[in-house]
């Protein structure tokens, strides 16, 4: 999927459709991967390899 935006080290990107989920961002970096929801509010789906510190990082965007 195109990259919507790169701040710092991070690749963020949206699908338009991914299988009839709720609206959802992804996050990579190197190896590390993160899926946030966005409605009702910004919320950890998935995280593969990212620290605490980093989710909270991320989630500041």
């Amino acid at each position: 999927m195109p990259t919507a935006l790169r701040i710092g080290p991070y690749r963020i990107y949206f699908y338009s459709y991914d299988c009839g989920e709720p609206r959802h961002m992804h996050v990579d970096r190197e190896n590390r991967s993160a899926k946030f929801w966005l409605d009702p509010d910004v919320t950890l789906a998935e995280n593969y390899g990212y620290s605490r510190k980093e989710l909270r990082d991320i989630e500041r965007i």
